[in-house]
């Protein structure tokens, strides 16, 4: 099964084309070369907590992405609200993927604890913060890579808990 997969970055740098948005590329090898996943959606936006909701509600409601991930504006600073922006688009939350996503982290950098992104569900999308940085996106990623298909099954409605 091919997975859609929308990609947001928040980035105020990234935004006014200051950065490169190399957290971006990291996911996009990710999901084509381990899930089997394509890019159905790519945008940049401003560390604005109401650009980032609309943009997730868009790729959740209008493009209906399978999954919707997220980089950036996940950490302690004061414009970092991605996690809060998902919290309010979302119908219900998926601790286990953040908690694993965290102490992954910590295994490599203690500083992980204070990554603050949320793992949730959006009608059948499931949305994943990721942090901004392309080493904190790949180890992240690659952490629950593995129930990554069976979560997308299971959101999607196509799979059943008794069969996964």
């Amino acid at each position: 099964m091919i997975w859609k997969v929308a990609l947001l970055s928040a980035s105020d740098k990234g935004a006014r084309g200051e950065r490169e948005d190399t957290s971006a590329q990291v996911i996009r090898e990710l999901i084509e070369e381990e899930l089997g996943g394509e890019i159905v959606d790519y945008r940049v936006v401003p560390d604005e907590q109401d650009e980032i909701r609309a943009a997730l509600i868009e790729m959740a409601d209008y493009y209906q992405a399978d999954l919707v991930l997220t980089t950036g504006g996940t950490g302690l600073g004061l414009r970092d609200v991605t996690p809060e922006a998902t919290l309010m688009v979302a119908e219900r939350t998926v601790p286990g993927m953040a908690e694993a996503m965290r102490a992954a982290g910590m295994q490599r950098n203690r500083r992980s604890m204070l990554f603050r992104g949320v793992c949730a569900i959006r009608g059948r999308s499931l949305v994943v913060n990721l942090p901004g940085d392309p080493k904190g996106v790949h180890e992240m990623l690659m952490a629950i890579m593995d129930q990554l298909p069976a979560a997308l099954l299971l959101v999607s409605g196509i799979g059943k808990d008794r069969d996964l």
